[in-house]
């Protein structure tokens, strides 16, 4: 039950609002720290926080009016010089933004909040007295709660095997092709409580990706700003004349359909002229021309500003900086880039995590960057831009970088890894060996880090969202950190193979190109065979062999393939070529290595693979190709 009977409406429409407010104000907080004589920005901020207290006060909130009152005084005080800005009366300022972010969450459950913290309560009054501040900054708490490889959600759960399912899939394409579309199945971590269904389903329909459940949120201390605790979003801001166009083209597709309708009558009366069948010939390519508008422009309602999301981190790296006693500046770019909503909110974590390992890892303390020649303030670059279909997101810091001989040594150390297999490793398989399940450089475990699941989980939750994460590292000059997401998760491109006369569709991210195989240019490395390319050496492994099948023919094509930091050479019959397909979750069977299925433009059923979990899956042996079946089959 609702403490706000009669009010909800009005009471998410000044969630919604002030929810952004408030990160506004925690964004310019942060720059007034560093131009602490900027008027027009203290001006700024005070107009924000009034806008805050008056919907507080006009749904009689009345324990936000009072936090918000006493602030204000604060900042009112800052306004005519009767203070000033220090990192002390900051930290006070910030603790009290936090509190009323707590207090969103509260809300955003329907529920009244309480008092404020006395100690925050305390601290406002201290520095309004002209006082010292009783309470000197708010610790930063751990990183937000992000699905770990232990409490994700199977890929996939007990079912039929592949020989299983090829016998189930070929009859049953006739029959799959006409039954009910069924929302994607798209790869996403699981979450405590499942998601609220979306309100905008586009033509191209998708699965809704799971949220964490809203916490109820006591009185304590403030949240990071990277933290998602005010109330989870179900609504979507669009523009107008987004909506106008999706209008516009439906109009378009009505009238096309009217021509198509007359068409198809004179066509069933007998009028099959040449000048009929051309008609018919050009209603069809203008259908084909506005669906693919219409989709274009559906999916626009749905990408938002990423800036979104990165104004949240701001406030986080300030506070952890000053924790750990470190100077940072982080300079964000690119925040106009659209992406996709769901995955902006699924981005969240680990961008949390990435930022907190630039300040906690990358960058070093003053007296150590002085010592190494640089400037006492860490830079940490957070940028974003769209590059063909994907979107770029780069994470660069100018810190102490990484030396792939320690990580080596620490992955031994920590047996993750034989001596054996460290030899093998060059400089840029060492980096990737951050992200494995367990290691971490630190040797004391902190609230901040040491128990190395972060970027296990990063690259975990990136690879869901379909996307690669790389990482380039300099000793000494700094780290960048790489993310390549698509632009949706609605539609994904695919290159569509052929393996034992059945058709399958592969992720097109994971391609780099598609190479003919020379059985001659073969050689056994350890065993196992492998091609090389462009003085690169590649294992072969064979689709068929990954699905268990008995190979029909010799794979005459290899695509060559990236996953995760591993490339090698998928051996195949032949491909199809390149799609775009809307994926389709299977119901009561799905046995691993499958994310879904599709429908080719026949009406035949196309399985779309998990590449990661179908090789995650394999054994040592499995998918081996020996060097004779590929010359005698």
């Amino acid at each position: 039950m609702s403490d706000f009977g009669g009010m909800e409406e009005l009471l998410q429409d000044f969630l919604m609002e002030s929810t952004d407010l408030l990160s506004d104000v925690d964004n310019k907080l942060v720059e007034l720290e560093k131009r602490p004589e900027d008027k027009a920005l203290l001006n700024d901020i005070f107009r924000g926080f009034h806008t805050i207290k008056g919907g507080a006060g006009f749904l009689n909130v009345g324990p936000m009016v009072n936090l918000c009152h006493r602030t204000e005084n604060l900042f009112d005080k800052l306004r005519n010089g009767e203070l000033h800005i220090t990192p002390e009366v900051m930290d006070v300022i910030l603790d009290a933004t936090g509190i009323v972010r707590d207090m969103f969450g509260t809300l955003g459950q329907g529920l009244m909040v309480a008092e404020a913290d006395a100690d925050v309560l305390n601290a406002l009054d201290a520095v309004l007295a002209g006082q010292t501040p009783t309470k000197a900054g708010a610790e930063v708490p751990a990183p937000a709660a992000v699905s770990s490889p232990a409490t994700a959600a199977p890929v996939a759960a007990d079912g039929p095997d592949w020989n299983a399912l090829h016998q189930a899939i070929v009859p049953q394409a006739a029959a799959a092709s006409t039954s009910p579309a069924a929302a994607p199945a798209a790869p996403v971590a699981a979450a405590p409580a499942a998601a609220p269904a979306h309100e905008l389903m586009t033509a191209a329909e998708h699965l809704p990706v799971a949220k964490p459940a809203a916490k109820p949120v006591a009185n304590k201390q403030p949240s990071s700003a990277g933290n998602s605790s005010g109330p989870q979003e179900n609504t979507i801001r669009i523009d107008t004349v987004r909506l106008d166009m999706v209008l516009n083209l439906s109009g378009e597709i009505g009238l096309t359909k009217n021509r198509l309708t007359t068409l198809r009558t004179e066509i069933l009366q007998g009028n099959r002229d040449g000048n009929t069948l051309r008609s018919l010939d050009e209603a069809i390519s203008q259908l084909d021309l506005l669906v693919g508008d219409l989709q274009n422009a559906v999916m626009k309602t749905r990408m938002q500003p990423i800036g979104r999301l990165f104004q949240k981190y701001p406030r986080l790296a300030r506070d952890l900086a000053r924790q750990l006693g470190k100077e940072v500046e982080l300079v964000l770019s690119g925040e106009e880039t659209e992406l996709d909503k769901t995955m902006i909110e699924d981005l969240n974590d680990p961008l949390v995590h990435l930022v907190r390992n630039a300040v906690d890892h990358g960058v070093e303390s003053p007296e150590e960057r002085i010592a190494a020649g640089k400037k006492p303030q860490s830079l940490i670059q957070l940028t974003a831009e769209q590059v063909g279909d994907h979107i770029q997101i780069e994470i660069t810091d100018d810190g102490k970088g990484m030396n792939p001989d320690a990580l080596r040594r620490k992955a031994i150390e920590k047996g993750l890894i034989d001596q054996e297999t460290a030899n093998g490793l060059d400089e840029k398989q060492c980096l990737q060996l951050i992200f494995m399940p367990g290691f971490s450089t630190k040797d004391q475990i902190s609230s901040v880090s040491g128990r190395g699941v972060g970027m296990d989980v990063v690259r975990t939750n990136i690879q869901k969202l379909n996307g690669r994460i790389d990482i380039n590292s300099l000793p000494g000059e700094g780290t960048r950190i790489s993310i390549s997401l698509p632009l949706t998760l609605a539609i994904l491109p695919v290159l569509v193979v052929r393996a034992c006369n059945q058709p399958f569709a592969v992720p097109l991210a994971m391609v780099r190109e598609i190479i003919t195989i020379d059985p001659n240019a073969i050689q056994e490395v350890s065993g196992k065979p492998t091609i090389v390319v462009r003085d690169e050496i590649l294992p072969l492994r064979t689709l068929a062999g990954l699905l268990g099948w008995e190979p029909t023919q010799k794979p005459y094509f290899g695509v060559l393939m990236q996953s995760a930091e591993k490339s090698f050479i998928l051996a195949i019959d032949s491909f199809v070529g390149r799609d775009d397909v809307v994926i389709k979750p299977l119901q009561n069977i799905r046995p691993k290595g499958v994310a879904g299925a599709t429908l080719s433009g026949d009406g035949s059923v196309v399985l779309v693979l998990d590449m990661e979990d179908l090789l995650s899956s394999s054994d040592g042996t499995n998918g081996q190709v020996r060097t004779s079946e590929l010359i005698s089959v």
